[in-house]
């Protein structure tokens, strides 16, 4: 079997029992289960939600996303090798962690696979929870431009690149194009204020205005544990998003849980510590497959600038990459998840064989 086998490329076209289309993003598909088998689930798996909450089957990919594109290699290698049985797997240990330290629940009720979770549908929040501990990226490309407001905080003069910041900065941005709302354009992914979240709690979905506040409880602890942790293994914890949204428990009870994944290579950066203390940096996250597309093309304009966004969706659909540089990629998210779970992540000879195997035989999911 090639490499490009045990690559699980496309994920929304797998036989699982459904009436709804399958929704599928750049890295996830969801099948939203029918109401009868989201009933018979519950009742079997005894999950802890109302008994005619919506169920759904998520499924990871390999692909890789970076500036708005999914990318592909020589050789028919359309993903990362390893690399979504990588980010379910950390993802999975930082939700167990949340939940040992008391913190809430994920939307994730059950991992039939490594590929696969069960979820729970959520009303989600709609803020990108964005948190900070050093100063790189977008925010000091712009603080170098001399902005020194981001999201209504106001930095001091006379940070370093890559600097660690003198406190945790939550800098928000919307989630999906918001309208109607004072002072926040109608774009995706537009930085917002604590004030703008405040005086706008509902536009945003909150569904009061203290869960503000428990918000920001639960992404600086999140972010908290996830940076000791990663301390631990001589890891850095640069910055992170996370997502919120409300469900209701068994005995209807309406509570605020966290979504979709949480300290990944894909969601986050992570810096080599030994190397950051010997002034390099060394990215165990997407952030490296970035910075090598941005050397790799002779005009990294292309990947920067929004206004070529046609020339920037030819250039990664007619363009494969060097296998080693997937390859490089791949060691990346593995060996980072290999650290942090203490568990090896082994590929699939055959992924969607595997799942629809076990949705078959361990869920009578499949027709």
């Amino acid at each position: 079997m090639s490499l490009a086998d045990q690559v699980l490329a496309v994920n929304d076209d797998l036989p699982i029992r459904t009436d709804k289309p399958v929704h599928s993003g750049k890295v996830r598909s969801v099948y939203w289960l029918t109401e009868a088998d989201s009933r018979r689930l519950i009742q079997q798996k005894g999950y802890n939600v109302q008994p005619d909450a919506p169920l759904a089957i998520m499924i990871i990919s390999d692909r890789i996303s970076a500036f708005d594109c999914i990318w592909h290699g020589e050789g028919g290698l359309k993903g990362v090798p390893g690399k979504g049985a990588a980010l379910n797997a950390i993802s999975n240990h930082w939700f167990k962690l949340f939940k040992d330290n008391g913190l809430a629940d994920s939307h994730i009720l059950d991992i039939p696979h490594p590929f696969v979770w069960i979820v729970q549908k959520a009303k989600p929040v709609m803020v990108e929870a964005i948190c900070r501990q050093y100063i790189t990226g977008s925010m000091w490309r712009a603080y170098n431009q001399g902005e020194r407001q981001f999201c209504g905080i106001q930095l001091p003069e006379g940070l370093k690149k890559d600097q660690k910041l003198p406190q945790l900065l939550m800098t928000p941005s919307t989630k999906g194009i918001l309208k109607g709302i004072p002072n926040v354009p109608e774009t995706d992914d537009v930085n917002v204020t604590r004030e703008d979240l405040i005086n706008n709690y509902q536009a945003f979905n909150f569904h009061n205005i203290d869960d503000i506040s428990y918000y920001e409880k639960l992404l600086a602890d999140g972010f908290n544990v996830i940076s000791d942790e990663l301390a631990k293994l001589d890891q850095i914890f640069v910055d992170t998003k996370f997502e919120f949204g409300y469900v209701t428990d068994t005995n209807g009870n309406e509570k605020l849980i966290y979504m979709d994944e949480v300290g990944t290579p894909d969601s986050s950066r992570i810096w080599d510590g030994a190397a950051y203390r010997d002034g390099e940096i060394i990215e165990n996250s997407k952030e490296d497959f970035r910075q090598v597309l941005l050397n790799y093309f002779p005009d990294p304009d292309i990947l920067l600038n929004k206004e070529r966004m046609p020339e920037r969706f030819a250039l990664a659909a007619n363009n494969d990459l060097p296998q080693d540089v997937l390859m490089q990629i791949s060691k990346i998210y593995t060996g980072i998840a290999e650290k942090i779970t203490g568990k090896p992540i082994t590929l699939s000879q055959d992924p969607k064989t595997e799942i629809i195997d076990i949705l078959r035989r361990e869920y009578q999911l499949i027709d």
